[in-house]
């Protein structure tokens, strides 16, 4: 997702701000950022303190940036075989990789200083372990090993709301879990509706996608299952008692919407079908999540499931 900039530049030119920029991928830590920062509202019954609201997800999106650099680092020759990722910094030889490791370390460190001094250490070492998973265990291993690789994978993906839980409380609650739960039940149906759109390109770098190596149909029938599960975990924040009514009617809609989506995916023959699944679905957890938030403040549940 994240966005190629400036196509005019190309091997051997000097790099610029920008190139370090887009090695973060930032339009996926904003997405990440958004549910952390839910995630912490979600938490307490009020406002989050200033200083853990903005040094909290500093340092949490920071680790991001830094894991998202680690795998333009690794993927450098992957990156150059595929349309939507060839111009990347590294691919195209704007950045060194060199560079690029010593900018991962450097923001890394500086992320988990952050919330070691200014928010607290289980935030950061799940952070840090997040980091891992999709750094080195994700990006490293998984990813060319099966192609399972992005459900095993994507549990360091869900984690940025119980980080932002963490960074409130200092404690792991049931209640983040679900969080996460939401987010690792959605990234698998996500990430294969653009797999199934650039499946060519997948084969053509080896990397095992799921459409790769068991085709389209097949890919389609677990986006339309991991779908109905998405639904049925997304109730879950309702009948635990967690959120209220609202919340269960925006998650109802939006499934609904993710559900024909998954169904268009199966039968249509439209060649951007795959691609605008995958815009959806990023529209979706965006929209479920914002709706958590009007939820928690407009409709407040007693606040008991917060020490669950």
């Amino acid at each position: 997702m994240a966005k190629i900039i400036d196509n005019t530049r190309t091997s051997g030119s000097s790099m610029s701000w920008r190139d370090y920029y887009e090695l973060c991928k930032p339009n996926v830590v904003l997405l990440m950022i958004l549910t952390s920062v839910i995630g912490m509202l979600l938490a307490v019954p009020g406002m989050v303190p200033l200083d853990v609201l903005l040094i909290g997800n500093l340092g949490i999106a920071l680790c991001a940036g830094s894991a998202a650099a680690v795998n333009h680092l690794v993927d450098r020759h992957v990156d150059q075989k595929m349309a939507r990722t060839f111009n990347r910094p590294v691919a195209k030889g704007r950045v060194e990789p060199l560079q690029a490791a010593t900018f991962a370390l450097v923001i890394g460190s500086l992320g988990l200083a952050l919330l070691v001094v200014f928010i607290n250490t289980l935030t950061a070492v799940l952070t840090l372990v997040s980091l891992l998973g999709y750094a080195v265990v994700y990006t490293l291993f998984l990813k060319r090993a099966t192609p399972q690789n992005i459900v095993i994978g994507g549990i360091a993906g869900a984690a940025p709301p119980l980080l932002g839980w963490t960074a409130v409380t200092g404690e792991i609650n049931g209640h983040a879990l679900l969080l996460v739960l939401i987010i690792f039940a959605w990234t698998p149906p996500h990430f294969w509706a653009l797999a199934v759109h650039r499946k060519d390109e997948y084969a053509k770098a080896d990397i095992p996608m799921l459409p790769v190596t068991h085709g389209e149909q097949y890919t389609k029938l677990h986006i339309l299952l991991y779908t109905v599960i998405l639904i049925l975990v997304t109730m879950l924040p309702y009948i635990t008692g967690m959120l209220n009514w609202l919340y269960l009617l925006g998650a109802l809609v939006l499934g609904v919407g993710f559900l024909y989506w998954s169904l268009a995916l199966m039968f249509s023959k439209k060649p951007s079908v795959g691609m605008d699944t995958f815009k959806y679905s990023i529209v979706y957890l965006m929209a479920l999540f914002v709706v958590m938030l009007l939820d928690h403040y407009l409709l407040p549940v007693p606040t008991d499931y917060l020490r669950l």
